[in-house]
């Protein structure tokens, strides 16, 4: 039966939009291939957590770090200011071919114009493997108001498992960002650990600092009033690092570190990936390094798409400030927790910019 959802006012009936974009995988793009004139007002957000309302500095960029010389220790301090000072940079010459990126962009677009009932197999409700997920909005249970975006998440077990259960609309180019970011990914936690007293990022190291990984696909349909609503709401990653692709649209806000509700617009710059400190990091560094607030604008002329790779501690592991800091003497600022139980905890709850750390804390 068809939803019964209005193109031109506010009015539509709250279970019968949920139906038709959580529940029958529609997502906001089956909304915005309807032609909305006005958008649903589930979708309208508190006027403090709409990007139209906050200071915007539209003279101020986050770093960007030229990795083409791997031996120059500027470049690692770089890295490591970057981390301490803003939490977010982009890196130009960073070795994952343009073509992988391109390919993965092509590959997004591709999986959500498949029809509805073919992502709808993805969902929650119908996917064989917690692993894969399409989804819309963040968590709809728990928000007040809804985001604007739709997105397919694939958590990386191993090969064979990809293979037999990754959409084949996206699969093999969502492996090839993930194998060719995986250089990038430890170039810049050696360079980021040496500052905190590791000697060697050697492979328990390794497991430690990026032991999974999850690739997003997301989505950001044209909105009727992107003014109103957020694409993403403001929060920080669980990760230790994300790899972020974005495509040459523009969106994607952060929060600066030593202004008081001040945001910064993160411009694409053609074959650069945005690098962003996830909480996982800002807790093994005992706060040194710092996870970012940021948002997403919806967008009102065009399609939007993202590639964030998060680079993540595995789910067994026990996260703690690293020991090689603590045995000069530093406090803990953190206590030692469960990796899986501080993910769990930020995906239960709404986006709610930097709350999910203080779980965290001594």
């Amino acid at each position: 039966m068809a939803p019964t959802i209005s193109t031109s006012a506010h009015e539509s009936n709250s279970t019968d939009l949920i139906s038709f974009v959580v529940h029958q995988g529609n997502g906001v793009k089956g909304l915005a291939d309807m032609g909305l004139k006005d958008l649903p007002k589930q979708y309208i957000q508190p006027l403090e957590e709409r990007i139209s309302g906050c200071n915007v500095l539209p003279e101020v960029a986050i770093p960007v770090i030229d990795l083409s010389d791997s031996d120059d220790p500027k470049v690692a301090g770089a890295i490591c200011d970057a981390a301490e000072k803003w939490g977010f940079f982009q890196v130009v010459n960073h070795g994952v071919p343009v073509e992988v990126l391109e390919k993965v962009k092509e590959a997004t677009h591709r999986f959500f114009a498949l029809p509805a009932e073919e992502k709808k197999k993805h969902s929650k409700e119908h996917s064989p493997t917690n692993n894969v997920r399409f989804g819309t909005s963040f968590t709809p249970h728990a928000e007040k108001a809804l985001e604007w975006k739709d997105y397919l998440s694939l958590f990386y077990v191993s090969d064979h498992e990809a293979n037999a259960f990754w959409p084949s609309a996206c699969k093999d180019e969502a492996m090839e960002f993930m194998r060719g970011s995986e250089t990038l990914a430890k170039r810049l936690l050696d360079a980021l650990t040496k500052r905190l007293n590791v000697e060697e990022l050697d492979e328990d190291k390794q497991l430690l600092l990026m032991g999974s990984r999850r690739i997003n696909l997301n989505y950001y349909p044209i909105c009727p009033n992107p003014e109103l609503t957020v694409g993403v709401g403001r929060h920080s990653d669980v990760s230790t690092l994300t790899i972020l692709l974005q495509d040459d649209i523009g969106g994607l806000y952060v929060k600066k570190l030593d202004q008081h509700d001040t945001w910064v617009h993160v411009p694409p710059i053609s074959g650069s990936l945005v690098i962003n400190v996830g909480d996982a990091l800002q807790i093994m560094s005992n706060g040194r390094y710092k996870s970012v607030e940021h948002r997403v604008m919806a967008n009102g002329s065009k399609n939007r798409i993202s590639v964030p790779l998060f680079v993540n501690p595995r789910p067994s592991d026990v996260i703690g400030p690293l020991p090689e800091l603590l045995k000069n003497g530093e406090k803990p600022i953190y206590k030692q927790l469960l990796y899986s139980d501080y993910v769990k905890h930020f995906f239960r709850k709404a986006h709610d910019g930097k709350e999910t750390i203080e779980f965290a804390k001594i």
